[in-house]
Parts: C-alpha cells; sequence; structure tokens
C-alpha cells in the first residue's frame, strides 16, 4: 500500500487540463473499514491537501456522526474520489471529476484494502462508476439504499448547493441518515 500511496500522489495524468495543476487528494491504509468515494476535491481541499476540509466535509460528517479524529483516521476511513484533483470551475459550480482517475486508481486501491466493510457512494459521479447498470436517479437511490447494502450506502452530495434537495426530500434526515450513521458506528466501535 505504501507503494501505491506514494505513486498515487505524483499522479499527473490529466494535469495538463487542470487549471491548478495536478494536487493529488486522497487518504487510505491497508486497515481502512470504509471507503468514502466522492467526487473531486473542491478548491479549498485543492489549496489545504485535506480530504473534505471545506463545509461539504462539515455536512458529512454531521452526517456520519463522526469528529474530526475519528473522520481522518485511515484506518477507519479511506477518502478515494473519483478524481483526485481538482476538476476547476464550471458554469454552475465545479466541473465534473475527470474520467480518467477511476479506471486509472481505484481497483488498485480496493485490492489493497482488505478490511473495508463498506463504501460510501456519495453523489452521482460515483454512483454512476460503481453501479453502471442500475439506471436509477440519484434520488430514487438513495430512497432505495437498502438495495445497494451490505457492499455500498449511497448518499447524496453534502454540499451546501444540495440544500434544496434535502429539502424536497424530508425522508432523507428522517429515514436515511439515522440508518447511515448506526451503520458507520457498528463498524467504527
Amino acid at each position: 500500500m505504501i507503494d501505491l500511496l506514494r505513486i498515487a500522489s505524483q499522479c499527473t495524468l490529466c494535469a495538463e487540463r487542470l487549471p491548478l495543476g495536478a494536487n493529488p487528494v486522497f487518504s487510505a491504509a491497508k486497515s481502512s473499514r470504509i471507503l468514502i468515494v466522492g467526487q473531486a476535491p473542491g478548491l479549498a481541499v485543492h489549496r489545504s491537501g485535506i480530504p473534505w476540509d471545506d463545509k461539504s466535509g462539515s455536512n458529512l460528517r454531521d452526517w456520519l456522526a463522526v469528529d474530526q479524529a475519528q473522520f481522518y483516521n485511515p484506518d477507519v476511513f479511506g477518502i478515494v474520489p473519483m478524481a483526485f484533483c481538482y476538476p476547476g470551475k464550471g458554469k454552475s459550480g465545479d466541473l465534473p471529476p475527470s474520467k480518467e482517475c477511476a479506471p486509472q486508481w481505484h481497483q488498485k486501491f480496493l485490492a489493497e484494502m482488505k478490511q473495508l466493510e463498506l463504501i460510501l457512494l456519495i453523489g452521482k459521479f460515483a454512483q454512476d462508476y460503481y453501479l453502471p447498470s442500475d439506471r436509477s436517479t440519484l434520488t430514487e437511490r438513495v430512497r432505495n439504499y437498502k438495495k445497494y447494502l451490505p457492499e455500498y450506502f449511497v448518499l447524496p452530495h453534502p454540499s451546501p448547493r444540495n440544500n434544496i434537495w434535502q429539502a424536497k426530500n424530508e425522508w432523507f434526515k428522517a429515514t436515511v441518515l439515522p440508518e447511515l450513521k448506526n451503520k458507520v458506528h457498528q463498524l467504527i466501535s
């Protein structure tokens, strides 16, 4: 795993298309129990080099009911986004994650992480990649999250931009989040 972490941290696969250059941001260990697969680092994360070091990360930690020490312990949580580098800004938020990154790295990380018990698929890009034959919408997937257990737990992105989605789908906070917190705490206790 040490070699994989070193090599992946030096990746420049799509550097020429990145507005701020390559700066791979991820975290993992052989002993990670839960894998978080999100989209790609945002600008704040690109600058800090710390995964989920922004408001989305704060929201995600609230959803999981974990503190920063637990969240950033790679023995508990591996964090391997769909793309490791900040993709740049689009018209309505960040650009989509690079399509080259996940095929290049994810299977290599999964092969090393033998203790994984759960993969959190956060957002449409992660869900489409890991559930390629499932044509459901994100809302349908999240509503039917039990269908993907025990391997995957599907979630919307915790970005503040998704507050409107959460307001329209109150069942998410009432039904899905308590189950998520329970599942995570069973695995980390």
